[in-house]
């Protein structure tokens, strides 16, 4: 259930509406753009009629002769909801049905300032600019109408996809389109609705993808059913990043249905007329392989760096009285997405074209253009956003595309490449293992004098950079810098504690790496959290008042406040059950989250999540609802039994029979979410769930067991 306080006050921050450019170009259609902050001259309308395809656009709308509006979306769609977000903002400030919006995934296009699906930008940064967008596009039919009626423009109305006149005359917004598109200056000033004048914007709504999905209408890129593309396969090595030495494709070549075998910089791809046959051909190969270089690591190996890594003690604050220390431990994860890595492309002379679910189309446009030798013409790769199948920052690494480019331009026909759940799982790039040493200094009365929490983590590889060339190009030449300051900017400690100091110690272990929800908050956060409880411990103080007197954030605060209040905390519970709370203030957000543990069995049980949010504005609450959902499932997975193992330079676990991810069986029945509205900012959604549930649930078990975890995933059958 979602409860949600509204307030029309502006949060401080947020771009002045005067600072979104709107501009209108003639054609058979209303086609309105908007940029966001520039200070440009006013919205002008076109001479001549103008494509989508020649209009320097960063948002597009075009409304059609039908009535119905296309909404263009430089972002991927992954499970995340955001299509159904974007086409709710765009009905609500046309007054427009959901139903007559239709929202379509762009291409890569240098054009776009930013097309990066990640940490939690998607609404945060462009729902400013589609209601800028779509409140000129409706000032413009007002306009027409006005115009059409020789009336003036301020006594029209709009809804239900019409403008209307007190005289009880109405038009449609199809009828006006062109009309609409010959408008120089609307009549009315092109200003979005205020919160309070939202009916569709803020309530629960279904997705409108979901019929799609639930039928299999939903297409992905193995979906896809582009003429003569031929199943690809990959054989890989043993250990990641290993190398062919040599092959002998005899037999394999010569199996039914086998079209090519191609050797990659990745291994040995087989081309066949089925991926039965491709699997079978890719086994029959005979492969010398060269070790990876990790193949002289497994996890003692790694652990023992890390630990070396973490250096001495810091000096203690004056008047110290004692320091209490704790050492946590992380594990790699694989993103694991539910849809393989996938890709479609067809490769014919000078120009490429791929069909995938990037994370980052753009860059995805720049390897496969850089594999084929094509650096000064990246122009000439064309990358079509697909729908895809979970990322959470898999997707930000295009080996898939670029493996399906030299493998079509080898044979010269299109090739449908898979990645097995073997593949995915044993040769990903993965949230990297990590160490950490956090210190509490106490002076007298229990007072806090300082937090020192140092990071022992391997470099996080940002080569994509945070959608543009500029940071793409820093992170590709100076990888250890990127990481570095994003920690920098991420990682903070919301309490009054002193003298708070946090660092990170890379440490260089060749091992691929990406981010992973939260980035380093997945880690570093749980630790503080945990190491929280720990000093409420310590001083004897109960948890949530030791937050709530110590909180710097009235936004942490309020969600502490809820989760408390409906998670009852403090009540009577039996031996072995016990509550954990835990709050995160990132991405423009504040979450906490209340988890009722039982750890009387064999294995530690939860009972019930309680998560309370503030993102801003909740554009689509259900959608916020279930994205906080499974962020919950995925942190309890990786908090009790979720981790990978490193056996020299080789990932153990290859599916999800050996990589335990909870099940529907281990999920509890109730996970309720609250939101709790403090302003109208949009906050991200995405990365937002994930720390502070793991930490609840850790917190939790600490307190029904009388054991703080310390290293995760806990119920780690591989140490």
């Amino acid at each position: 259930m979602a409860d949600t306080h509204k307030s029309d006050t502006a949060a401080p921050g947020v771009m002045d509406r005067r600072r979104f450019l709107t501009w209108v170009v003639a054609s058979p259609t209303l086609m309105i753009a908007a940029r966001l902050g520039l200070d440009l001259p006013p919205a002008a309308a076109a001479e001549a009629p103008v494509t989508e395809a020649a209009t320097p656009l960063s948002l597009l709308l075009a409304l059609q002769s039908d009535g119905r509006v296309v909404t263009t979306l430089p972002r991927t769609e992954m499970g995340q909801g955001i299509t159904t977000a974007v086409a709710m903002l765009v009905a609500e400030e046309l007054d427009l049905a959901l139903s007559a919006v239709d929202v379509r995934s762009a291409d890569a296009d240098p054009r776009w300032l930013i097309q990066l699906t990640g940490l939690s930008t998607t609404m945060r940064y462009l729902s400013g600019p589609l209601r800028a967008a779509a409140a000129d596009a409706r000032a413009r039919l007002i306009t027409a109408a006005a115009h059409r009626w020789r009336v003036l423009a301020l006594t029209l109305t709009t809804a239900n996809g019409e403008v209307r006149a007190p005289d009880g005359r109405r038009v449609g917004y199809g009828e006006l389109a062109g009309e609409a598109a010959r408008v120089l200056l609307p009549e009315v000033l092109p200003l979005p609705k205020s919160p309070s004048q939202y009916t569709l914007v803020g309530q629960p709504t279904g997705r409108i993808d979901a019929r799609d999905i639930v039928t299999g209408k939903a297409r992905y890129a193995l979906d896809l059913d582009v003429p003569g593309a031929m199943p690809t396969v990959v054989a890989r090595p043993p250990t990641l990043r290993g190398q062919v030495q040599s092959f002998d494709a005899f037999a394999a070549r010569a199996m039914p249905g086998v079209v090519g075998v191609v050797p990659l910089p990745s291994g040995v791809a087989v081309v066949a007329e089925t991926f039965a046959q491709a699997f079978a051909a890719r086994d029959a190969l005979r492969i010398t392989w060269a070790p990876g270089p990790a193949s002289t690591l497994s996890d003692n190996d790694i652990r023992a760096r890390l630990v070396g890594a973490i250096g001495p003690r810091p000096l203690s604050p004056l008047l110290t009285m004692r320091t209490l220390e704790a050492r946590f431990d992380f594990p790699y994860l694989a993103h694991a997405p539910m849809e393989t890595q996938s890709c479609v492309a067809r490769v014919q002379g000078s120009h490429a074209e791929v069909w995938s679910g990037a994370q980052d189309p753009k860059y995805a446009q720049r390897e496969v253009a850089r594999a084929l030798g094509w650096e000064l013409t990246p122009q000439n790769v064309t990358v079509h956003t697909v729908r895809a199948g979970g990322g959470f920052g898999r997707r930000f690494f295009p080996e898939a595309p670029v493996e399906a480019a030299l493998v079509s331009r080898a044979i010269g026909r299109p090739v449908k490449l898979m990645w097995s759940r073997n593949d995915d799982m044993r040769h990903g790039h993965y949230r990297p293992a990590s160490h950490h040493r956090i210190l509490a200094h106490l002076g007298l009365g229990g007072s806090i004098l300082g937090w020192n929490h140092r990071a022992a983590i391997p470099t996080v590889e940002f080569p994509h950079g945070f959608g543009d060339v500029v940071t793409a190009l820093v992170g590709e030449v100076l990888p250890d810098v990127t990481s570095a300051v994003f920690f920098g900017l991420t990682q903070h400690v919301p309490y009054r504690f002193g003298l708070v100091t946090q660092q990170l110690s890379e440490v260089p272990i060749p091992i691929p790496t990406a981010s992973f929800r939260s980035v380093f908050t997945s880690q570093v956060g749980v630790a503080n959290e945990v190491f929280v409880d720990q000093l409420a411990r310590e001083i004897q103080v109960d948890p949530v008042a030791l937050r709530r007197s110590r909180l710097t954030s009235s936004r942490l605060r309020a969600v502490l406040d809820k989760v408390v209040s409906e998670g009852r905390w403090g009540r009577a519970l039996p031996a072995g059950v016990a509550q954990g709370v835990a709050v995160l203030e990132e991405w423009d957000s504040a979450i906490a989250h209340l988890v009722e543990v039982d750890v009387t069995g064999a294995a530690p049980r939860v009972l019930r999540v309680v998560i309370a949010a503030d993102v801003g504005l909740p554009i689509n609450p259900k959608g916020i609802e279930a994205q906080l959902q499974g962020a919950a499932v995925d942190a309890m997975s990786t908090t009790l039994s979720a981790g990978l193992h490193i056996d020299a330079g080789a990932v153990r676990e290859g599916s999800f029979a050996d990589y335990r991810w909870l099940r529907m069986k281990h999920v509890p029945a109730e996970i309720q979410v609250h939101l709790v509205r403090s302003d109208d900012r949009v906050g991200g959604v995405g990365e937002l769930g994930y720390p502070s549930a793991a930490a609840a649930l850790a917190n939790a078990i600490a307190r029904a067991s009388g054991v703080m975890p310390t290293r995760f995933p806990i119920l780690d059958e591989g140490v």
